[in-house]
């Protein structure tokens, strides 16, 4: 059994802090205790100050790289108790207007006083030469105000809040948080982002609150709609939203809760469809945008002038495509792999020439998309002008886009939010031209925007022929043969496509290691690490991704320095970018490698690029030996590895196979049990999402 140290109390003065990440999430100081050596300590030290005098719970501990070191679990500042505390705390800059000289003659007057004469009497700081009335109640003010602040962290702290969230509390609603605790806490999870209902409810409980009060009823239905959205959703029916609150509450039925939510205006609903308000508001103005969109008569252009271009040879079906985006205002482009996508782009930037604007959902289509047009193309939000500091797009209806042709690839990726951001930018006389495969998943976010599009009854053309070339690849041809219900083979003499069959996950992960760090290097000359990608269904279980992923590492990276003390990075890895980050420019979906461990963070390459990674940052990132599915929706691999397992079986559809298979350029090899490949190839229904645009759009 490993042994772990119980959790012990010190207070001490805070000496100097020897790093502090931007937001202070994360730091590492000197402490000075109140009897014995000074002590290294590291964590949150959300709001605490130099000089100041604090009480610190955690953990003793011991490390290769630090030796000893008090890792803190919680903290917050304590009024300093002898003469020579005060004047440090005073010396420190915290109260404005008090410097090392003011603090000394005011300690030098009152003594171990000086505190409660501030907070008590301020009037008589006039004693002090240089302090007149108004200048005493500046100074009662702040003091006061950093004693709401230090009594808010204990009440918080008291009630199991970490340091680091009940110091975004204070900071979201100073003086006012304790009160707002004890009053909603359920307003947390309602203004207040990356916390939800679990984080609110878990505070609400320990403040009083009962299992049935109608704060919680309420605030239990708002999270499932917005946990809804995360599935995919737009929207919940009446019924399997009750029967969820019902499961999360225990037991509670919470029809008349919801239906004052309705009256209130927080929900809505629309038949039996409840959506939360802004996602109703969102698919009502899509709805409007598109079908005025469609409405909007453009000039046709003359397409003859691709006959000049020799490069460009299109079928029948390619040419109706370009025919009709150069007649329409609106049209979707549809097809599934080696069936030309790409060479009508392309046709279309020819013809167009510079009035196109290129897009697609993530950097590696958009740089996908670039190789093969030779022109420029950028994220959507790279295209809308995404400021991170406003936290929305620059592009919009008061300043949209600049161009006369929009091609948007991977259209399949776009969720609601993004979708409707794109068609408020759009200029008066655009035309917008979608692209994508509409067999693979659908985007992460809310909404099913190509196949509502679709089914809405959006002008499109589907292309089916799949090219000689594309024809003579195993991939295309197993993709193809997945969308229509075959299982996929490997056939004698096969050199870029392999089904492995196994018995079990366990003999399925001991495969997919041989088959990185051995097999597939020796006989195809691939790196394990940069150019084999293993492609999981889910992220728990025997091959799911957290699991493949700390396997792998073992095997291909086990002598790699440890970075931050701990377990889940070392200098080697191969990462992934697991959110946008537009002052990095590094955005979710990207890998890279670990290059080099910086003080308790990290450098990372992507391509030629080195990204520092301060110890904080390193939350953005997972190890990527193995990812899934939906990560990798954008992207192409040299070669794929796909585990379809029985484990799996929630995750098991056709689509998500799709997806996966046609990720792989060079190398596609499936380890998978038979059934469960079975399974998966029959099952087309996919993960079916509550959206209303399609109806929307096709009620005219």
């Amino acid at each position: 059994m490993k042994f772990v140290p119980t959790e012990e109390i010190i207070e001490g003065i805070l000496e100097r802090f020897v790093f502090t990440n931007d937001d202070e999430s994360f730091a590492v100081a000197m402490l000075r205790p109140d009897s014995g050596s000074p002590v290294r300590v590291v964590g949150p030290l959300t709001g605490l100050q130099v000089g100041e005098r604090v009480r610190l719970k955690g953990r003793n501990t011991l490390t290769l790289q630090h030796g000893a070191q008090f890792k803190v679990s919680s903290g917050y500042p304590l009024l300093p108790l002898s003469r020579e505390g005060i004047l440090a705390y005073l010396s420190s800059g915290r109260i404005r207007g008090i410097g090392p000289s003011l603090a000394k003659r005011l300690v030098d007057r009152f003594g171990p006083d000086t505190l409660k004469i501030i907070q008590e009497q301020p009037e008589q700081l006039s004693e002090v030469p240089g302090i007149g009335p108004k200048r005493c109640l500046e100074i009662q003010d702040v003091l006061t105000s950093q004693q709401a602040h230090r009594e808010t962290l204990v009440y918080l702290q008291g009630h199991g809040v970490s340091v680091n969230l009940s110091n975004r509390i204070w900071k979201r609603y100073q003086a006012q948080a304790v009160t707002i605790i004890r009053q909603n806490p359920y307003r947390l999870a309602q203004e207040m982002s990356g916390i939800g209902f679990i984080t609110a409810d878990k505070i609400a409980r320990a403040v009083g609150f009962e299992e049935g009060d109608p704060l919680r009823v309420g605030a239990a239905l708002i999270h499932l709609l917005k946990e809804a959205a995360g599935e995919g959703h737009v929207y919940l029916p009446r019924e399997t939203l009750l029967e969820r609150a019902e499961a999360l509450l225990h037991g509670l039925w919470a029809p008349a809760r919801l239906d004052e939510l309705l009256a209130a205006g927080k929900l809505i609903q629309e038949g039996d469809a409840v959506y939360l308000r802004r996602a109703y508001e969102n698919e009502v103005e899509i709805g409007l945008r598109v079908r005025a969109l469609l409405a909007r008569e453009v000039e046709e252009i003359d397409t003859t002038d691709l006959d000049d271009y020799s490069e460009i040879d299109l079928d029948p079906r390619q040419r109706e495509a370009v025919e009709q985006a150069c007649a329409r205002s609106f049209l979707l482009i549809t097809g599934g792999p080696g069936t030309g996508k790409t060479t009508i782009i392309h046709a279309l930037t020819l013809l167009f020439g510079e009035d196109v604007a290129l897009a697609a959902p993530t950097g590696r289509a958009a740089r996908r998309l670039a190789e093969a047009t030779d022109m420029t193309a950028k994220t959507l939000h790279r295209l809308l002008e995404y400021t991170p500091a406003a936290g929305g797009f620059r592009r919009d209806e008061e300043n949209p886009l600049e161009a006369g042709v929009i091609i948007i690839d991977e259209v399949s990726m776009i969720d609601q939010a993004l979708f409707l951001a794109l068609l408020r930018a759009l200029p008066p006389d655009v035309r917008l031209i979608l692209v994508g495969d509409a067999d693979q998943l659908p985007s992460v976010g809310a909404g099913q925007i190509l196949s509502d599009l679709l089914s809405g009854g959006a002008p499109s053309v589907r292309l089916t022929r799949v090219f000689r070339q594309a024809r003579e690849s195993q991939i295309v041809v197993n993709a193809h043969r997945i969308l229509s219900g075959y299982i996929p083979t490997s056939p004698e003499g096969a050199s870029d496509f392999y089904v492995v069959s196994v018995q079990d996950s366990e003999q399925a992960l001991d495969v997919i290691g041989r088959l990185v760090t051995e097999r597939i290097p020796k006989r195809f000359g691939f790196d394990p690490t940069e150019d084999i990608q293993v492609l999981t269904p889910m992220h728990r279980g025997v091959c799911g991704a957290e699991r493949l992923n700390f396997t792998l590492q073992a095997q291909l990276n086990p002598d790699g320095a440890l970075i931050a003390d701990q377990r889940a990075f070392r200098v080697g890895d191969k990462v992934m970018q697991v959110r946008n980050d537009y002052d990095k420019e590094v955005f979710n979906g990207d890998l890279g490698r670990i290059v080099a461990r910086v003080d308790e963070g990290a450098i990372v390459a992507f391509d030629a690029r080195r990204v520092l990674y301060r110890p904080e940052e390193l939350n953005d990132l997972l190890l990527a030996y193995a990812c899934s599915v939906h990560k990798s929706q954008g992207s192409e691999y040299p070669a794929v590895i796909v585990p379809i397992l029985n484990e799996h079986w929630i995750m098991q559809q056709r689509n998500l196979l799709y997806t996966a298979v046609t990720r792989g350029r060079s190398l596609v090899i499936i380890v998978g049990q038979t059934t469960a490949l079975r399974r998966a190839v029959k099952n087309d229904g996919g993960l079916s999402r509550y959206t209303g645009l399609a109806k929307r759009l096709g009620n005219g």
